[in-house]
C-alpha cells in the first residue's frame, strides 16, 4: 500500500500562485537596471546591406545599440547552430532580430530602436515548403544547396504485396497549420553580471542547462561563467525550451556590465518564438474486407520555417508514428522537413506526434466507412499489443496499453460490445431540427523521453537532514527539472516522500540554478516523471541506504547527501533510422490515449458544438490524480483549439495573427459541455513506480476524433485544419451540391 503515489497531495507551488506572491521572470529588478528593445527584421528574406545606428545612439538615454559585430561568436540552436544572435549578412524571417537597443527606460530604448535605419536587398521569398524542395525554388541558407532539411525513408515489408492483399485502399490528402504556443507570459529575461563575475539571466525556460550551453556558446566563455535561474514560468508546451531573449539580454549583460531586462510585447512574443511544424500529408491505406490492415503508404512534408530549432528530432518523432498504433505489415514512409521564409518551427506538445494521428485516424475512418464497419471494432482489430512488431521493426514491449484505452472510452462513450462486435450508440435527438448529432473516436500514443540513441539523462542530489535523534526532520532534492505548470515538483516530492517513507511536507526542493542543481534534461517529451522521478527515487534509495549505515555506525552524523544520474539507454537502449530502411529501436517507453467525441453541427451555419468528451489514458501509474486530469482537460483545451480554431497565418512571410484578438484561442464557451476521464494503469517496469509521462499524449486524439464525429453527423470529411464553421459550411454545400447531381444521375 503506498503512502503518496496516486494521492492528490496540495501541490508543491499552489499556495503562492493563487496567493499571487510567486515571482515570474518580469517581476525581477535590479538597481541601475537597464532596459533593451529589439529590433527586428522588416524582411521574409532580405541581404542585409547596412545598419545605421547614429540616430539611435544620438537619443538622450540610450546607452548602447547593439548589432552582429559586437557578438563574439554569432551563432546559436538548440540542434544546428543555424541562427543568429543578431541578423548579419541577410534575414531570413521576420522573426530575425537585427540590432538590441538600451537605454535607461523602456520607452527611450522603444523610440530609439525606430530610429535604426537597415537597409535591405529583398530576396524572394518560399512559403510553402512542398514548393520549396523543388530544385527550382529559391534557397533560404544558400550554402546548402537544397531546401530539404532531413529525408527519413521507412521501408517495411513488400509494400506492394500489401496493397495487392487490399480488398480496399482508401486514399486522403491532409494538412495541420502552423500554431501558437500561446503560454499566457510572454518572454520576460533580466541579465546581469553576478558577485562572482558569471554572467546570470533568470528567465522561464524548459531546459536551462542547455541555455547556459548555447549562451557560453556565443560570448565565448567557458560554461562556468554563465548560470540561469529560472522563477516561476507562465506556461510553455514546448515554446521554451529554445533559447530566446535570454541570449539577448546575456549579450547586453556582458557587455554593459550593468543589468538589463527585457519584456517582449505579446505582438513580439509572437514573432520571436517559433510555432507547431503544419503537415502535410498523403495517404494510401489497403485492408482485407474483414478489416485487417495490409499496407501503408505516407509521404509526410514538415515545414521547419527559416531555422533547423528540433525539427529534425520532431520529423524522427513524427516518421515513426505516422502509420499510427497499428500492426501495418508492409509499409513505405517518406517524410521530409524543409527549410522555408516562415517563422521557424519547434517544440511543442506532442513534438511530432500531435499532426499525424490525424491523418491516421480519419484514414481509419474512412476504411471502416468503406468496409461498412464500426470504427471502434476496425481499430480492434489492428491496435498494437505487447510482442507486436511496429513499422520501425521495434517488438512492442510490455504495457502496450493502447486496446484497453480504446475499450474504456468506448464504453464510457456509450459504444456496445455485442456478439457481432462494437456497435455505436444512439446519440438521441439534437437540441434543434436545423443540427445534427455524431460521434468521432480517435486514438493515439507517444513516446516518452528522448528517442533514437539519443543520452537521456537526468540527477538528482538528496540531502537528508537528521535531527538530534536521529530521524529525517527534512529533505532537500536539487534537480533542474523546470516546473512549467505541469506539477512537476509535486510529483518528485511525492516520489521522495514514497521512497524515504516520511512526511512528504519535509521534502523541499531547490530553486532552479544552473550553479546549483545539476542538469535534468528538458521539461519536454513527456519525461520528467519518468526520467527525474527515476532519478530522484534512486538518489533517495542511495540516501536511505546510507543514512541506515549511519544509524548502525552511531557517529552523530546530521547530513547524509545521495546523488544518481539516471541514465534511460542503460536500461532501454534505443537506436536511430537505418538510412536504407527506416528500421530502429526508436523510443525508451510510451503513454497510450484514446478520446471519444460527440458533437452537434449547425446546419446553417457550420459551427460545431463538442457535447462531450470521453478520455481514457494509460500513462502506467497515476501518481498524482488530480494533476492527471489536469493534463488531460489541458490537453483537450489544446486538441480543441487544433481542431476547430487555432491557425497561426503568414502570408509572403509576413505575419497576420499578430495578437490574441486575431489569433482564436478556445475559450470557455468552445470546451466540452461534459468531459470524462478514465485512468488506464498498466504500469511500466522501467518507470518510477511504474509510471511512465502524459504532458503530451492528451492532446493527440482530440482532434482527429472531433474531425470525425463532424463527418458522422454531417457526412463531410474535413482534411484540412482547423475546421472553422465556414470551412464545414462550405464543406456541407458541397456534398449538398454532389448528392443533388448524383440524384439528377450527373
Amino acid at each position: 500500500m503506498n503512502r503518496y503515489i496516486g494521492s492528490s497531495v496540495e501541490r508543491y507551488d499552489i499556495g503562492t500562485k493563487v496567493a499571487g506572491s510567486r515571482k515570474y521572470p518580469q517581476d525581477f529588478n535590479m538597481e541601475g537596471q537597464l532596459y533593451a528593445k529589439v529590433v527586428w527584421s522588416e524582411y521574409a528574406h532580405a541581404r542585409i546591406l547596412s545598419i545605421d545606428t547614429k540616430a539611435a545612439e544620438q537619443v538622450p538615454g540610450v546607452i548602447a545599440v547593439f548589432t552582429y559585430k559586437d557578438v563574439p561568436v554569432n551563432e546559436y540552436g538548440i540542434y544546428l547552430m543555424d541562427q543568429r544572435v543578431l541578423a548579419q549578412d541577410k534575414v531570413y524571417s521576420v522573426g530575425d532580430p537585427v540590432a538590441l537597443v538600451v537605454a535607461e527606460s523602456e520607452t527611450i530604448a522603444a523610440r530609439a530602436a525606430g530610429l535604426v535605419k537597415v537597409s535591405y536587398e529583398p530576396l524572394p521569398v518560399v512559403t510553402d515548403a512542398r514548393l520549396a524542395m523543388r530544385p527550382d525554388s529559391s534557397l533560404v541558407h544558400e550554402e546548402r544547396g537544397t531546401n530539404v532539411l532531413y529525408h527519413i525513408p521507412i521501408r517495411a515489408g513488400n509494400i506492394e504485396e500489401g496493397f495487392a492483399k487490399a480488398d480496399v485502399i482508401v486514399e486522403g490528402s491532409y494538412y495541420t497549420p502552423r500554431v501558437e504556443h500561446a503560454f499566457m507570459q510572454p518572454e520576460a529575461g533580466l541579465g546581469y553580471i553576478d558577485e562572482q563575475g558569471r554572467v546570470t539571466v533568470i528567465c522561464a525556460a524548459q531546459w536551462p542547462h542547455d541555455d547556459v550551453r548555447q549562451i557560453a556558446h556565443a560570448l565565448a566563455l567557458p560554461e562556468e561563467q554563465v548560470h540561469e535561474i529560472v522563477p516561476a514560468i507562465g506556461g510553455a508546451f514546448g515554446g521554451r525550451e529554445d533559447i530566446s531573449l535570454q541570449i539577448l539580454v546575456a549579450l547586453a549583460a556582458y557587455k554593459l556590465r550593468r543589468p538589463v531586462k527585457l519584456v517582449y510585447s505579446r505582438a513580439e512574443s509572437m514573432r520571436g518564438h517559433g510555432k507547431r511544424h503544419p503537415f502535410y500529408m498523403r495517404y494510401r491505406t489497403g485492408a482485407t474486407r474483414d478489416g485487417y490492415l495490409t499496407a501503408v503508404e505516407v509521404e509526410c512534408i514538415t515545414d521547419a520555417g527559416s531555422a533547423a530549432s528540433t525539427s529534425i528530432p520532431v520529423l524522427q518523432n513524427a516518421a515513426s508514428f505516422l502509420a499510427g498504433p497499428y500492426y501495418v505489415p508492409h509499409a513505405r514512409i517518406d517524410a521530409y522537413t524543409v527549410y522555408t521564409n516562415n517563422i521557424f518551427t519547434m517544440a511543442m506538445r506532442g513534438f511530432g506526434a500531435t499532426q499525424p494521428p490525424f491523418g491516421y485516424e480519419l484514414q481509419m475512418d474512412k476504411l471502416a466507412e468503406a468496409l461498412g464497419m464500426d470504427p471502434v471494432e476496425i481499430r480492434m482489430r489492428n491496435l498494437l499489443e505487447d510482442g507486436m512488431r511496429a513499422v520501425t521493426g521495434n517488438v512492442m514491449r510490455h504495457g502496450t496499453g493502447i486496446k484497453k484505452t480504446l475499450e474504456e472510452a468506448a464504453l464510457a462513450a456509450g459504444w456496445h460490445r455485442t456478439s457481432a462486435g462494437w456497435q455505436k450508440p444512439n446519440l438521441g435527438a439534437p437540441s434543434a431540427p436545423h443540427k445534427r448529432r455524431g460521434i468521432g473516436i480517435a486514438c493515439g500514443y507517444k513516446n516518452v523521453g528522448y528517442s533514437f540513441g539519443f543520452d537521456d539523462k537526468s540527477e538528482a542530489h538528496v540531502e537528508l537532514r537528521l535531527d538530534s535523534q536521529g530521524q529525517i526532520s527534512r529533505v532537500l532534492i536539487r534537480i533542474g527539472a523546470a516546473e512549467v505548470g505541469q506539477g512537476v515538483m509535486t510529483t518528485l516530492a511525492q516520489i521522495a516522500a514514497e521512497t524515504l517513507d516520511v512526511p512528504v511536507e519535509k521534502i523541499r526542493l531547490s530553486l532552479i540554478d544552473t550553479a546549483v542543481v545539476p542538469n535534468a534534461g528538458s521539461s519536454s517529451a513527456s519525461r520528467q516523471t519518468y526520467m527525474s522521478g527515476n532519478a530522484v527515487m534512486r538518489a533517495c534509495q542511495k540516501a536511505l541506504e546510507a543514512y541506515h549505515e549511519a544509524l548502525r555506525a552511531e557517529e552523530g552524523q546530521d547530513v547524509i547527501t545521495a546523488s544518481y544520474t539516471y541514465r534511460a539507454r542503460e536500461v532501454t537502449p534505443t537506436t536511430n533510422y537505418d538510412p536504407v530502411t527506416g528500421q530502429c529501436e526508436p523510443h525508451i517507453s510510451y503513454s497510450y490515449g484514446t478520446q471519444a467525441a460527440i458533437v452537434e453541427v449547425d446546419t446553417e451555419t457550420g459551427e460545431v458544438e463538442i457535447l462531450r468528451m470521453v478520455a481514457s489514458t494509460d500513462i502506467g501509474r497515476v501518481i498524482h490524480p488530480a494533476n492527471v486530469f489536469g493534463q488531460v482537460a489541458g490537453g483537450i483545451h489544446m486538441g480543441v483549439g487544433f481542431a476547430l480554431t487555432e491557425e497561426f497565418i503568414q502570408q509572403e512571410g509576413q505575419i497576420i495573427t499578430q495578437s490574441f484578438t486575431g489569433y482564436q484561442i478556445p475559450t470557455m464557451l468552445d470546451m466540452p459541455r461534459e468531459l470524462i476521464h478514465r485512468n488506464v494503469e498498466i504500469p511500466d517496469p522501467t518507470g518510477p513506480f511504474g509510471a511512465t509521462g502524459l504532458g503530451e499524449t492528451p492532446t493527440l486524439p482530440t482532434a482527429p476524433a472531433i474531425i470525425n464525429a463532424i463527418h458522422d453527423a454531417v457526412g463531410v470529411w474535413i482534411d484540412s485544419l482547423p475546421a472553422t464553421p465556414e470551412k464545414v459550411y462550405r464543406a456541407m454545400r458541397e456534398l449538398g451540391k454532389k448528392n443533388a447531381r448524383h440524384r439528377l444521375g450527373g
